[in-house]
């Protein structure tokens, strides 16, 4: 017999959307947050079993569970908003739904209208986010299922639980205090140093590096800033790591320039940068003796000069905070963030839309199991809040992963319920359960799932005795959940089937026409503004690679639609890099560009914008580039030409 080939037959060969979809993230798995799962979960169920109530000691797990899934394993002071704030959602979810528990119709309308309200507030950021799944979470439960006791044991109860898995965390904060900020600043340095190291390589690894630093930079100014307004002024820690992360950005600048040179930097210069990195993690303040070669070029004297200034600051222990908000800019008070949220929410348009996506399917999931006996019926609508979470990325792809996690899931469950007694067996049993949630949740939504699963209904068997009588019945309730949203939240509105990245592209291109004007123009702003409108545009730019690969996890034909524009985000990110390069050639000694090339340029990019947003694919863009060819534009000048080759017609 001859060797079997190692390709699938070419009938089945599985699609590329499926494959993205089922293959695992790699991604790092926080051993501290597998540690509290570890002890969050079995603890209130040990509890509940020591004083001859396990019900309430499932319902206390309950709300660990819940305080694990917020459980973001990031630096102190954001983990108690991440942690808290959804915990009072969810008590206050909770509380509604066992208030309209039995009430037929007003609990239909009651959960109905909880869905429109978390949908909304979903919009507001990331807490919000997870507030609102809590609020319809903990509603869908507390209406379709009957609880022990008194009508606020169970708030009391799912709140002390999640509070518990808040105080596990806060733990070491008095020994490690600020430790998670200077390690996301100091990984955001080692970034950069990789970014330098890619320097005059191929351009596969140079975009790579500079996404991964953005990635990097975005992570920590969102941990740094997190209680920026509050804290800004009286914290010479904090004061200090935003200087740090500042510093970084000139030598980010620098890199295009001496990337466009095609000559590969001295191992030195990425390895200074690792040498600060370390520097910044252990709050040295000591001399730092950095050896770098002496710069020949434009572009080199950027990047030594960059790298002179990061380490004077780095070294400095009493930094001057008064340059901070000149480059960051300051935010607003909390009140007037918390009245501006309030404000989006109620009149944006797509909040409405996402809102009532969400509760037509809570609606419709609510009235089927009132006309219909269905076991278990508040199993529909969970499923439903799981894979229409607006914020959590492609519906479809997440009714895929949910069905498919849902039944690697319950085989595990099947496994416990069957041969685990109920009882004392089962705090072993979730001791090794529970820390598989944060390891999966890493890996992807699908294997997030299957970890849940055996879970949540072991917990709810302590409840209700049901035994492997439950697995059917959770399978059916998974199915159709799933099926409501495909049909009323994907499938019903068009806005599904088109990928949201060319229009957000052509923003990404204009704002980039409106960062040259601002770069060489005569209406040039300074570098502080300067630097948050790249800061800006690198972000923007991030979301759009984010939203691309979610579309490419869609069957066609959004995926190959997405696919299609791929090139030109690659294309538009050159651009930024381009641009950013000239400008630094233009610091360091580089002859500044005339008034009429850059007038030029901005012109062509607002109307390859204007070519992007007007057509499903893109139309050629006519007009040509003309210029000195010595001139500090000419790089920008064949990077747009070359995204202008891309949307022209073959």
């Amino acid at each position: 017999m001859g060797r079997m080939p190692r390709e699938f037959p070419i009938g089945l060969t599985p699609p590329d959307w499926l494959v993205r979809n089922l293959r695992a993230q790699p991604a790092p798995v926080s051993r501290s947050a597998v540690v509290r799962a570890a002890i969050a979960i079995p603890l209130p169920l040990a509890l509940g079993l020591a004083t001859g109530r396990p019900d309430y000691g499932a319902l206390a797990a309950m709300g660990a569970l819940n305080g694990v899934i917020s459980d973001t394993a990031a630096a102190y002071r954001v983990r108690i908003p991440t942690i808290a704030i959804p915990q009072l959602f969810g008590a206050v979810g909770i509380t509604l739904g066992s208030l309209v528990h039995g009430h037929g119709w007003a609990a239909v309308a009651a959960v109905t209208g909880v869905a429109l309200v978390s949908g909304m507030i979903s919009t507001i950021g990331a807490v919000a986010s997870v507030s609102g799944l809590l609020l319809l979470l903990t509603c869908v439960v507390g209406a379709g299922l009957p609880l022990p006791g008194a009508w606020w044991h169970a708030p009391l109860l799912m709140s002390g639980g999640g509070l518990l898995v808040l105080v596990l965390g806060l733990l070491a904060w008095p020994l490690r205090m600020g430790v998670p900020e200077r390690s996301a600043v100091a990984d955001t340095y080692r970034a950069v140093g990789e970014l330098l190291r890619a320097v005059g390589g191929t351009s596969r690894a140079y975009d790579d590096a500079r996404h991964a630093v953005t990635q990097s930079l975005n992570q920590s100014y969102d941990t740094v800033l997190a209680h920026r307004a509050r804290q800004h002024g009286r914290s010479p820690e904090l004061t200090r790591l935003l200087a740090q992360l500042n510093a970084i950005t000139p030598v980010v600048e620098s890199a295009p320039a001496a990337h466009l040179g095609g000559s590969p930097l001295p191992p030195e210069v990425p390895e200074s940068v690792r040498h600060l990195a370390s520097a910044v993690e252990t709050g040295y303040t000591g001399p730092i003796g950095l050896k770098l070669p002496a710069p020949t070029t434009e572009a080199t004297r950027a990047v030594d000069h960059a790298l002179r200034h990061a380490a004077e600051v780095v070294t400095t222990p009493d930094v001057d905070p008064r340059g901070i908000d000149d480059r960051l800019g300051r935010p607003a008070a909390l009140g007037i963030r918390a009245a501006r949220a309030l404000r989006n929410v109620t009149l944006s348009a797509a909040s409405w839309r996402y809102g009532l996506r969400l509760a037509l399917c809570i609606g419709l999931a609510q009235t089927l199991v009132s006309i219909i006996a269905v076991p278990r019926s508040y199993w529909v609508a969970l499923t439903i809040t799981f894979v229409l979470k607006p914020d959590f990325g492609s519906v479809f792809s997440r009714a895929l992963l949910r069905a498919l996690g849902t039944v690697a899931g319950l085989v595990i469950a099947a496994a416990v319920l069957a041969q685990v007694p109920r009882g004392w067996a089962d705090v072993p049993t979730l001791l090794l359960l529970a820390p598989l949630i944060p390891a999966f949740t890493a890996r992807g939504y699908g294997y997030q799932t299957a970890a849940i699963t055996p879970v949540i209904l072991l917990l709810s068997d302590v409840l209700n005795r049901e035994g492997t009588d439950l697995l059917l019945p959770r399978l059916v309730d998974s199915l159709l959940g799933c099926a409501i949203a495909l049909v009323a939240g994907y499938l019903l509105w068009p806005e599904s089937w088109h990928t949201r990245v060319g229009d957000r592209l052509a923003d990404a291109v204009d704002d980039t026409a409106r960062y040259v004007e601002s770069a060489f123009g005569p209406a040039a702003v300074d570098p502080p503004a300067r630097a948050r409108m790249r800061r800006g545009l690198y972000r923007n730019l991030s979301a759009i690679r984010t939203e691309f690969q979610r579309a490419l996890t869609e069957p066609p034909p959004t995926g190959r639609r997405a696919a299609a524009w791929w090139p030109l985000v690659v294309a538009v990110e050159r651009i930024v890099d381009a641009t950013t390069a000239a400008r630094v050639r233009v610091k360091h000694g580089a002859p500044p560009p005339s008034a009429n090339e850059v007038t030029q340029v901005a012109r062509q990019l607002r109307e390859l914008a204007q070519g992007v947003r007007e057509a499903d694919t893109p139309y050629p863009v006519r007009t040509d580039l003309t210029g000195p060819p010595d001139s500090v534009l000419e790089p920008l000048r064949q990077e747009v030409a070359a995204a202008r080759a891309i949307t022209s017609p073959h």
